[in-house]
């Protein structure tokens, strides 16, 4: 499957090379987060990027296909990452691959045991890249 066209904020690339730059690149989840930023189509100011895409720090309300779970989850640096609260680490898989998605769009979600779930955002409940609020 091709990977969806993602828009990212210049604000969040910063940042997040910075986190990649301070990890040991043989961590899991730092290759696959330097992936998605490599492969951004669309380069925007904190100021332009449209409310229905994934941000860092964004909440989001997302649906597993197969089962039709529902999941409301928050994308967080690792050190505010909690599972429990729905905090997911930009460097968890699911967390690189929500980073910079529209609304609309599906992702495969890599789970235990070798399954794939596919994803579909349905809402960015709360951007705080729009709202002008920019938590690191």
């Amino acid at each position: 499957m091709t990977a969806p066209s993602i828009t990212l904020t210049r604000l969040d690339v910063q940042r997040l090379e910075r986190l990649i730059d301070s990890l040991d690149d043989t961590l899991p989840g730092v290759i696959a987060l330097q992936t998605e930023l490599d492969r951004a189509d669309t380069l925007v100011g904190h100021e332009d990027v449209p409310a229905d895409v994934v941000t860092m720090n964004s909440k989001v309300h997302c649906r597993e296909e197969s089962s039709g779970k529902d999941y409301h989850l928050t994308l967080v640096y690792p050190k505010d990452a909690n599972a429990d609260e729905g905090k997911i680490s930009i460097l968890a898989p699911v967390g690189s691959a929500l980073l910079g998605l529209k609304v609309g769009q599906h992702i495969d979600w890599p789970a235990p045991g070798g399954k794939t779930l596919k994803l579909t955002l349905l809402e960015v409940e709360s951007q705080p890249a729009n709202g002008g609020d920019f938590p690191e």
